[in-house]
């Protein structure tokens, strides 16, 4: 058995944002629970912070999916025809083109620093769609796996990562990947900011904690992108720690 995650990065029809996430949190949910291997599904929204604010940001929505399965190549498409069911009742807004989804093989489940309260939920997550330089690859493994990894999880708010590698196995409909790697990392912070501060901070030699990472590895290319989600299923943070359950976001004030 292997564990695999499947990304669906999307947007949804400006007054449809209720309707998804009724959908999502029942037809969809009593769907997921029917497939083989099928472990646990949240939903995401891109925050406004980002630790790198002139990448675009063409999603507003992620979907994960998670999965534990011996053979994702019968397995993994079942996925397929559920999302598609959200894109026939026009849940999806694909005006652009911008609908992605991506699965991954991953090396191993979540990697957990001392800042894990493993009794709360993740308020929210990033992911890296990454690439490695070409001709090494052992190289950039060693130092994820051995060096960055323990860096960045061990920023305040940050507490855990786990990664993988573009799956031999896709979902249709297929649109290019900019990453073949995958760098998911969860937070448990109400406060975004500062640990996007500190982790900018550390990486610069500048933190006031005294703590600075050590030099990116040229091993790890340039080619990414990286986008940050608060969590808006399930149970997740209020500021002020308070966790509640359910998807608040439709419910937001707007200007």
């Amino acid at each position: 058995m292997a564990l695999y995650t499947t990304l669906h990065l999307h947007n949804v029809p400006a007054g449809r944002e209720a309707d998804y996430a009724t959908w999502f949190e029942g037809p969809h949910r009593q769907a997921l629970a029917r497939l083989r291997g099928f472990r646990e599904a949240d939903r995401y929204e891109v925050t406004p912070q980002q630790i790198m604010p002139d990448i675009a940001q063409p999603w507003r929505y992620l979907s994960v999916y998670d999965f534990e399965l011996s053979h994702p190549q019968i397995d993994l498409p079942a996925l397929g025809p559920l999302l598609a069911e959200a894109r026939d009742a026009g849940l999806i807004d694909d005006s652009k083109q911008s609908e992605r989804i991506y699965s991954y093989e991953l090396f191993s489940d979540w990697k957990a620093s001392p800042n894990w309260q493993r009794e709360q939920p993740f308020s929210g997550i990033s992911l890296i769609l990454a690439n490695y330089t070409i001709g090494r690859y052992e190289e950039y493994q060693d130092w994820y796996e051995n060096v960055h990894s323990i860096e960045v999880i061990n920023v305040p708010g940050h507490v855990a990562m786990r990664r993988g590698v573009l799956a031999a196995t896709q979902i249709e409909p297929r649109r290019y990947c900019p990453g073949d790697q995958l760098v998911l990392c969860a937070q448990q912070t109400d406060d975004l900011m500062f640990t996007l501060r500190d982790f900018s901070a550390r990486a610069g030699g500048r933190s006031p904690s005294g703590i600075a990472m050590q030099p990116r590895s040229q091993a790890a290319s340039f080619a990414r992108t990286v986008h940050y989600f608060s969590k808006i299923s399930g149970t997740r943070f209020w500021p002020g720690g308070i966790a509640y359950a359910g998807d608040l976001s439709v419910y937001a004030p707007k200007n």
